[in-house]
């Protein structure tokens, strides 16, 4: 199997079942009769630009670039974010360890027209603010995704 077969599965796998690790993409193409090594997976990963999304049951799953729209990010926020802060044009927002770059992806996803571009770390995101829109209204804004659908 060349190249172009082998990421033409991964297209089909990734869009037909829900698959969260390179071990699961590299064990679905073994089932479908692909024999790949994990090297051969993240380097298809990588050039295929799979990103990693929320499925309906709130698990972190592979996608292509083209499948994953951007979307609101009230949702996002309410299931991940646990603080939001600001100072000057910049707001700071805090994940559970390990959720901070799911989190900045779909920020990056939602292109929202407020928000210049991101930054995250393991339970850290920085976001700054577009000129003319401070950190403290941008945060409030955020803040308010928090209490979306709250009693």
């Amino acid at each position: 199997m060349n190249r172009q077969e082998r990421q033409g599965a991964i297209r089909r796998l990734v869009r037909e079942q829900p698959i969260s690790t390179q071990a699961e993409l590299a064990a679905a193409l073994h089932a479908a009769g692909h024999d790949v090594v994990q090297t051969t997976v993240s380097r298809d990963i990588r050039e295929l630009g799979l990103v990693k999304t929320r499925d309906a049951t709130g698990r972190l799953v592979y996608a292509l670039p083209e499948d994953a729209a951007p979307r609101s990010l009230g949702p996002s926020f309410r299931r991940v974010a646990l603080s939001v802060e600001s100072s000057g044009n910049l707001v700071l927002v805090t994940t559970p360890y390990g959720f901070a770059n799911a989190l900045c992806e779909e920020i990056d996803r939602s292109s929202h027209p407020r928000i210049l571009g991101t930054i995250a770390g393991e339970n850290t995101i920085m976001i700054v603010a577009r000129e003319g829109v401070s950190g403290s209204e941008l945060r409030d804004e955020l803040r308010a995704f928090l209490l979306e659908g709250a009693a």
